[in-house]
């Protein structure tokens, strides 16, 4: 998804500022599976205002820039269901951890090992926190596919980790190209 349809998918969901549809993106369910730069947003809600597909009302703060709330119009609507009927493209997968254990071989093994445990310690609390979310219930069924989705992927990564970690450390593997430790 392009800038300005996801801008427009959190609006369809209420008001926000440009700081709200950011926090969204990075803390909210479309963090899971959305990625983009603070950045972007800016320059998406002000095409989207001139296409008429949002709308702006400022608020007044003291000692602080005018607060800009935006709201989805009709036109943005349409537009977002129009977006989401699109065929999807594929999957893409950004990760800095897959990256560095692409070079896991030269690398000393007991900093792979520090970086695999840290892993899977960062998917166990995300993994803990879905789970509370899913403790307090959902707005829609879509909410709570996508939590469930991702639980299950992130549940299915710790234990491809788990159960590979000897391919990148501790096997003849490593050793052969390691930087000495």
């Amino acid at each position: 998804m392009d800038a300005k349809t996801l801008c427009l998918a959190v609006l369809s969901q209420g008001d926000a500022s440009g700081y709200e549809i950011r926090k969204a993106v990075e803390e909210g369910p479309f963090g899971h599976i959305q990625d983009i730069g603070y950045s972007s947003i800016y320059p998406a809600l002000s095409r989207l205002l001139e296409d008429g597909q949002v709308s702006v009302t400022e608020y007044a703060q003291e000692g602080r820039p005018d607060k800009k709330v935006y709201r989805l119009t009709a036109d943005g609507r349409m537009a977002l269901l129009g977006a989401l009927q699109e065929p999807t493209v594929p999957d893409k997968t950004r990760s800095d951890f897959l990256f560095r254990m692409l070079f896991a071989d030269i690398l000393p093994p007991s900093v792979v090992e520090q970086m695999i445990d840290s892993r899977l310690g960062d998917l166990q609390q995300n993994i803990d926190r879905m789970e509370q979310r899913a403790e307090r219930g959902f707005d829609t069924a879509g909410e709570a596919f996508l939590n469930g989705f991702a639980v299950a992927v992130h549940q299915a990564m710790a234990a491809y980790i788990e159960d590979n970690r000897y391919q990148l450390v501790g096997s003849s593997l490593v050793p052969q190209r390691a930087v000495a430790e």
